[in-house]
């Protein structure tokens, strides 16, 4: 990003940077098993080249969860030692639980074609597809999804080489008192469970839970933000002769009280996420996330375990996220947009040990930005009936930096509408029409960005990577809907 575009330094957040002084002066071993989430929900993408080579491979990550099967990623991943998960969207549950060929054609084309030069481990079916807020949508698909990818795999000589996990939210086990002991599997879903976990047990594969610290801590607030920061507390929470400091540990402890509830005592556990969201509301800030990724990583590298499972922590954790994704779904609020380590153009936003150990993360080199223009709002105009552009903006673009709390959320009227205007803008490639709004935009070379409210400057992208995702479920689903009309026929 130019020298005028960089995003400050965040400010000083004590635990954390106290937490990052000791890292400095006595850095313990690296978390092997840590890995980091990428994914494709942007307006204005990288291009896996540039994150591979800028980001990845520079800043020694380990390995890397894609969100999709892309051909951009997993190709620009060709010959690296980066250990690969390879992602499978809910919206493909059905036809891969409906058909061995829709399977067998997923896992050729996304699998079978890159495994001789891509390191990939795992195939992760569905995207959290128990969520309490999808309901039973997905779930009569999952085993079924799951176990077709197995045989797909199977005939492809790759079962050896690639296990197939199943992504659960943290939401999957019931624990509203937070006491990990009173944990269990959601009655809605404990069939489905039950059919998931001897499926896992049979293939030899370990439970992925997907974790949301920021999202429990907005939900419980009874529970302080040092317990979720891996800071030391004088009133730990008691569970019998257990006792639990930090929110990992305890969530941790409840899936396995869960799994123990269920029979499966013994399975092994990766965590598909795990991070902080550094915008888009209250405790959503880079300071916070910092302290909380370093907190995470050092208590990973101790390997001390949890209090059911001394010494035996989750074999593998992804850090969530990458990259910021302007076009993740905001259900659970804005900040899902911002759980970035780096911006969307591939900025530090602040310290991570994401595989390079106590030296500064590098940033992603020689960006190519769109012109030096932003869209704002003309004050020389008429005001009064801009509310309907700014909503149209806002629904069109991405406004969750004004969310209260947000970086941006400070900017009062008219700085709130010239942002939203603006990143409806930059999001249409500053086409000139995208700035009109009725008459009430106004295009300027004069960065209105306010101290740490930045008006985003697009990067020069190619929708190759969202094309090839496109096109992949496309064929899927074509396939899918050949093979259900000659059926029904």
């Amino acid at each position: 990003m130019p020298s005028n575009r960089r995003r400050p330094p965040p400010p000083p957040f004590v635990p954390g940077l106290l937490l990052l002084l000791l890292l400095v002066v006595a850095p313990p071993p690296a978390a092997s098993a840590v890995g980091v989430n990428w994914g494709f929900a942007s307006s204005h993408p990288l291009q896996a080249a540039h994150v591979v080579r800028g980001l990845l491979l520079p800043n020694s990550v380990p390995r890397v969860r894609l969100a999709a099967a892309s051909s951009d990623a997993l190709s620009a991943l060709a010959g690296t030692s980066v250990a690969v998960t390879v992602g499978v969207p809910d919206a493909l549950l059905r036809a891969l639980a409906s058909s061995t060929k829709a399977a067998a054609a997923w896992v050729h084309d996304n699998i079978t074609r890159y495994a001789s030069s891509v390191r990939i481990e795992y195939i992760a079916v569905g995207d959290e597809p128990f969520l309490l807020s999808h309901g039973q949508h997905f779930q009569p698909f999952v085993v079924p999804a799951a176990a077709n990818i197995k045989k797909a795999l199977s005939a492809a000589k790759l079962s050896s080489k690639i296990k197939v996990v199943v992504p659960c939210s943290a939401d999957t086990y019931q624990n509203a008192s937070m006491l990990p002991s009173k944990a269990s599997f959601r009655p809605d879903v404990n069939k489905t469970m039950a059919e998931l976990l001897s499926f896992l047990t049979n293939i030899s594969s370990p439970f992925m839970v997907e974790l949301n610290p920021f999202l429990s801590f907005r939900q419980h607030k009874n529970l302080s933000l040092d317990y979720y920061l891996f800071q030391l507390m004088s009133h730990p929470v008691k569970d019998g002769e257990n006792k639990y400091d930090n929110y990992f540990d305890a969530s941790i402890d409840a899936l396995v009280t869960a799994l123990t509830k269920a029979g499966f005592s013994d399975m092994d556990i990766i965590v598909g996420r795990a991070g902080w969201p550094t915008d888009g509301a209250v405790n959503a800030t880079p300071a916070i996330a910092q302290s909380f990724m370093t907190g995470l990583v050092n208590h990973l590298a101790k390997k001390s375990g949890t209090p059911l499972r001394p010494k035996a922590p989750p074999i593998e954790t992804y850090l969530f996220s990458l990259l910021d994704e302007d076009q993740r779904n905001t259900a659970s609020g804005g900040y899902e947009r911002h759980h970035g380590i780096f911006t969307f153009d591939g900025q530090a936003k602040y310290y991570a040990n994401i595989g390079q150990g106590p030296k500064p993360l590098k940033n992603a080199p020689d960006v190519d930005y769109l012109p030096s223009k932003w869209c704002v709002i003309d004050n020389n105009k008429e005001l009064t009936n801009v509310s309907s552009s700014f909503s149209a903006a806002c629904s069109n673009g991405d406004c969750t930096a004004l969310s209260p709390g947000g970086s941006c959320s400070g900017l009062g009227f008219p700085g709130n509408v010239s942002y939203a205007f603006n990143n409806y803008y930059q999001q249409h490639d500053q086409s000139e029409d995208s700035c009109n709004f009725s008459g009430l935009g106004l295009i300027t070379t004069v960065d209105p960005s306010v101290d740490n409210c930045l008006f985003p400057l697009a990067i020069g992208t190619s929708a190759a990577a969202s094309l090839h995702l496109t096109l992949a479920m496309f064929r899927l689903l074509v396939l899918f809907m050949a093979l259900h009309f000659l059926f029904i026929v």
